[in-house]
């Protein structure tokens, strides 16, 4: 099987107290609200707003969508959560780019991103068969970094002023795991 065809059908993953599920436009209320937290969005360094009717053309693209894998996380009473992406896939390498965002600040700091990150970089590597995964984590967002660390990313690098934000500068961290890295 190939990553395109792994990537195009999506599994729903469960882990103990998540299920993530293929990301679409069945989501749209929920994503509407995700993009109204300030806090995610800066911790994400997404800027602007959107219209309900571009979100919801996203979803319907990334739900038909064959060279990225997006998973809604829904906790233990199906509520959205946020979403974790493999998105940017380089199938002749092998490699794949992982964001995440959770909604809500009840949210963060429970584990949940761990949680999530995990289910879906071990679905990626154990049934996808990809090779790499890579991020970037902005310097001003700790918590992120120390959860993918415990996913088992390390840090490659910083990349220096990459996002301009409330009149600062802010670095990126440079993170990634192989298929071969041993888990935490």
């Amino acid at each position: 099987m190939s990553l395109l065809t792994s990537f195009a059908t999506p599994p729903v993953l469960q882990t103990p107290r998540l299920t993530l599920v293929p990301h679409g436009p069945e989501h749209i209320d929920d994503v509407m609200v995700a993009l109204a937290d300030g806090d995610a969005m800066r911790l994400t360094g997404t800027r602007g707003s959107f219209t309900r009717e571009q979100v919801l053309a996203h979803l319907h693209r990334i739900a038909k969508a064959d060279d990225r894998a997006d998973f809604a996380i829904l906790d233990e009473a199906e509520n959205y959560i946020g979403e974790v992406v493999l998105n940017e896939l380089d199938e002749d390498n092998l490699a794949v780019n992982y964001r995440i965002a959770l909604s809500g600040t009840s949210t963060r700091g429970r584990g949940y991103g761990t949680e999530a990150g995990r289910a879906a970089v071990e679905w990626a590597f154990g049934t996808a068969g990809v090779h790499r995964i890579s991020l970037d984590v902005y310097s001003f967002n700790p918590a992120a970094q120390r959860s993918y660390e415990k996913i088992g990313f390390r840090v490659e690098g910083r990349a220096r002023h990459t996002l301009f934000w409330d009149g600062e500068w802010v670095d990126s961290i440079l993170m990634a795991m192989l298929a071969t890295d041993p888990r935490p």
